[in-house]
């Protein structure tokens, strides 16, 4: 009963009557099968009208085990049933014993369906609720984040005015400070000028002294006969030393102390009889000098007095130069500020561009990987490409005919692939709310991340500002310092630091220009070692005068100076010592700078094997060697 039922229960590919002919295709059904081994047809195993049996003629009889493995064999059109009640049809379609039937089936589906809809229908005014509350509430979070990003604007806005405040007050002050240099550049020039007029002036007095007492001096003459007559004098002697030198050469070995004393005294006699040929030409020249001298003084006064003139004109067209380079100075600066903040707006936009497309990539990927699986789910379900299956529901769509049994068997097929597909999914609705929630879940992420993605860069860009900022004003400080202490190691020339490869000072290097007196500006690189260790004394200085370090070791700095440089560096350490608070350990190269010192550290080694630890305090044993 179970296998006649399940033989019966399964029609549609019955080969009789006109669901036989729509399942033929109209032509005449084809003969029984030819069953293999294991199955027996089922037709002559019961008593029924011969309609009956025709109907199970392509039904035959098998073992629950031996369905699965059979089944492939079947011919079109023929099937197997159990005894248990299973099915297994030529085309694939498979029924299990414990399976529902179809009728059952759609009996659940239509009482679910009923039920949804009373669900749906009772829920529709909540929903209804729900919707405008969402929508209130969607409205109520815009108005808030747009408060919030006005809040958070605001503060941006008052940072960036802050530090435009803080580059025009900066700027304000280097120019105060350089006109202040300026302007005491020029008193110190004045002050010079009126030094050098009045020393001029008392040069003029003390020539014109001079040059009466030259000319009231009638002595010079008879001094001049007596050194001429005292040269001669010389001379008869020199002369004998000579002859003298030439007999004690060929003398015995015993007088030779004699000879060289004879030889220190003629060689005496002949510097002060040059000497004093010296001081009278010297002299000579010096009261032609001084008569010089006195007509030159003469118009000294009026030269200093037209110099002066004309270094006061100079000085108004320097005022007048400095107030238009203030103002194209002050220009610049507003044209720069302008175009860094453009150059920040634009590297913002371009990383917001590169974000956007970054997203559309990844939801371009997100959206072929999505397309790729239903296209590969859709040829597993149906057995075709999506494009097959377009051109097949294209073909179906124009071959469905007009006539009742054309439509039956069109009706026909279509069950039969509605049976392929396989049973309904009645939690289809509960996972869709449930990938409802986790999207949900997700684009809450996003938004997250996005506002997090957003509070980072502007606490990056705040950092920036901060540290351009901050490095700026360190790099005015310690520029200013190594210019000073380059000239004053030097002892004249000029130096500075310069930022290159790059307008961001974060991003900038960091180049030595220098000028020793004599040369021209240059990289440290095209410098000398003993300049270039001069040089980088100075740099390292100005940079403990703008951060004082606790403690300072100079290992062998020295080694690349001579002695004239070598007491230059001294002077300085001993002047940086005076301005930081930074003790200095130098580990010394040259004898001078170890005299130098306060206090020297050596390892001696008294005994063999036995080292000791030395300290000599330099001033207390000064002190003591002057006691």
């Amino acid at each position: 009963e179970a296998a006649l039922a399940a033989a019966l229960g399964d029609d549609l590919s019955a080969p009789t009557d006109r669901r036989a002919a729509a399942f033929w295709g109209g032509r005449a059904a084809p003969k029984p099968p030819v069953w293999p081994d294991g199955v027996t047809a089922l037709a002559p195993l019961i008593a029924a009208p011969p309609a009956l049996k025709a109907r199970l003629a392509f039904t035959g009889l098998t073992d629950r085990a031996d369905g699965p493995r059979l089944q492939a064999a079947l011919p079109p059109g023929a099937r197997l049933v159990s005894r248990e009640g299973d099915l297994w049809r030529w085309d694939g379609f498979t029924v299990h014993r414990d399976a529902p039937s179809p009728a059952q089936v759609r009996l659940q589906q239509k009482s679910r369906l009923a039920a949804l809809a009373a669900e749906i229908a009772a829920l529709t005014p909540a929903t209804a609720e729900a919707k405008a509350a969402h929508a209130a509430a969607a409205a109520d979070l815009a108005a808030a984040e747009q408060a919030v990003r006005q809040s958070r604007a605001a503060p941006l806005d008052a940072d960036r005015a802050l530090t435009a405040a803080r580059e025009t007050l900066d700027t304000l002050q280097r120019e105060a400070a350089k006109r202040d240099a300026r302007a005491a550049a020029l008193g110190e020039t004045h002050a010079r000028l009126t030094v050098e007029h009045d020393e001029a002036q008392t040069l003029l007095t003390a020539a014109q002294v001079d040059a009466a007492a030259f000319e009231s001096d009638d002595g010079l003459t008879p001094r001049l006969a007596a050194a001429r007559q005292t040269a001669q004098a010389l001379r008869e002697p020199a002369s004998a030393a000579r002859a003298a030198l030439d007999r004690e050469i060929a003398a015995r070995d015993e007088r030779s102390r004699r000879l060289q004393r004879l030889r220190g005294d003629l060689a005496d006699w002949t510097r002060r009889a040059h000497g004093a040929s010296q001081r009278l030409a010297t002299l000579a020249n010096g009261r032609l000098a001084a008569v010089a001298a006195r007509a030159a003084a003469a118009d000294a006064p009026r030269e200093i007095a037209a110099r002066r003139d004309r270094l006061m004109d100079d000085l108004g067209v320097a005022e007048a130069r400095k107030a238009k380079a203030g103002d194209a100075l002050a220009l610049a600066e507003t044209a720069r500020a302008a175009a860094d903040q453009a150059l920040r707006a634009a590297d913002g936009h371009a990383a917001d561009a590169r974000e956007r497309r970054a997203g559309a990539e990844a939801r371009l990927d997100a959206g072929r990987q999505r397309l790729d699986d239903h296209a590969a789910a859709l040829t597993e379900a149906t057995g075709l490409t999506p494009q097959d299956l377009g051109r097949k529901l294209e073909t179906d769509a124009v071959a469905i005919p007009a006539e009742v049994e054309g439509a039956e068997g069109h009706l026909t097929a279509l069950e039969r692939e509605r049976d392929g597909m396989g049973a309904v999914n009645l939690r289809a609705e509960e996972e869709a709310g449930e990938l409802a929630d986790r999207l949900a879940g997700m684009a809450a992420e996003r938004d997250d991340l996005i506002g997090a993605l957003a509070k980072l860069k502007t606490a990056i860009a705040e950092l920036n500002e901060e540290g351009r900022t901050r490095l700026l004003a360190a790099f005015d400080v310690i520029d200013g310092h190594f210019r000073d202490l380059f000239t004053t190691l030097f002892q004249g020339g000029a130096a500075e630091l310069r930022l290159v490869e790059s307008d961001d000072p974060l991003e900038a290097g960091l180049e030595i220009f220098a000028c020793p007196p004599g040369k021209r500006m240059a990289v440290m690189s095209l410098m000398s070692g003993g300049e270039q260790a001069l040089t980088a004394v100075a740099l390292i200085f100005a940079v403990f005068l703008a951060n004082p370090a606790p403690i300072c070791v100079l290992d062998e700095v020295d080694a690349p100076l001579d002695d004239a440089n070598v007491e230059r560096f001294c002077n300085l350490l001993a002047e940086m010592r005076g301005r930081a608070t930074t003790r200095f350990i130098t580990l010394p190269h040259n004898p001078l700078t170890m005299s130098r010192m306060d206090r020297l550290f050596g390892v001696t080694m008294r005994e063999r094997g036995v080292s000791q630890l030395v300290s000599v305090d330099l001033r207390t044993a000064a002190a003591l060697a002057e006691v």
